[in-house]
């Protein structure tokens, strides 16, 4: 009989968090995520068949209460990691009142948290219970190539930081990979500033002339965690349908 798998996604809650739960839920895996809200915690596990657990990944104390949680839940260890934790940096309540150069200290230190700072936190705090032949993957960003602010300088240093993750889990057997999504519609990143003009000029900027879903992200993310792609590892996978392209 073979095992289930088991997995844990920080940021489960919606997104491309929550679809790459779906996914991983559907081929029948023990599935954690992970999120800063209870009632929203609550309610996705219960709609997707998974375990939910409250948990802000830029608190040390609450991660590492995550980690204590797994480790007495699963006598198996954790096969994949998926940090999908982050997105844009909120205004903070009484930021317009800060001095400019506190205003930008405060933004550049939230996108580091949320989206570095995250990962980094929760890899660490599992890592003794990530099994061989195991998965951590990492959402990054297209921001990281291009106009992304503090933002893209954060899944800039996020990809830096995985590709010398991977050197380090690699002898573990364990693999360590970044996904760069592009424009992914569908979901509450842009906090409601998207306007249709934009959309469209970021579909244009596209080979395939559509938007990504986030079932695109998740799709990629099972294809990292499987046997398929054991040989894969230090690298950053950009799914944005050509708008950046590599060589």
């Amino acid at each position: 009989m073979t095992r289930r798998r088991t997995v844990l996604v920080t940021g489960g809650t919606s997104g491309i968090g929550r679809a790459v739960a779906a996914r991983f839920a559907a081929e029948g895996a023990e599935v954690f995520i992970t999120g800063r809200h209870s009632d929203t915690v609550e309610r996705s596990a219960k709609e997707l068949g998974v375990r939910g657990v409250v948990c802000d990944a830029t608190r040390p104390e609450q991660v590492a209460a995550v980690s204590d949680r797994l480790g007495a839940e699963l006598g198996t260890g954790l096969d994949v990691l998926v940090n999908a934790a982050g997105g844009l940096p909120e205004t903070a309540a009484g930021s317009a009142e800060l001095p400019p150069l506190e205003a930008l200290l405060t933004q550049w230190q939230t996108s580091l948290e949320q989206n570095l700072l995250s990962a980094v936190l929760t890899t660490a705090s599992v890592r003794e219970k990530l099994n061989r032949g195991g998965s951590v993957i990492s959402i990054g960003s297209i921001g990281a190539e291009r106009r992304g602010g503090s933002y893209g300088a954060a899944k800039a240093a996020l990809a830096a930081w995985s590709a010398a993750l991977s050197a380090d889990l690699g002898a573990l057997g364990v693999t360590c990979n970044v996904i760069s999504a592009g424009y992914v519609a569908g979901t509450g990143f842009f906090q409601g500033q998207m306007t249709d003009e934009r959309h469209q000029s970021l579909v244009q900027e596209t080979h395939t002339k559509r938007a990504g879903t986030p079932a695109d992200i998740a799709e990629t993310a099972w294809f990292l965690a499987s046997p398929g792609a054991a040989h894969i590892t230090g690298q950053t996978i950009h799914v944005n349908g050509g708008a950046f392209t590599t060589r």
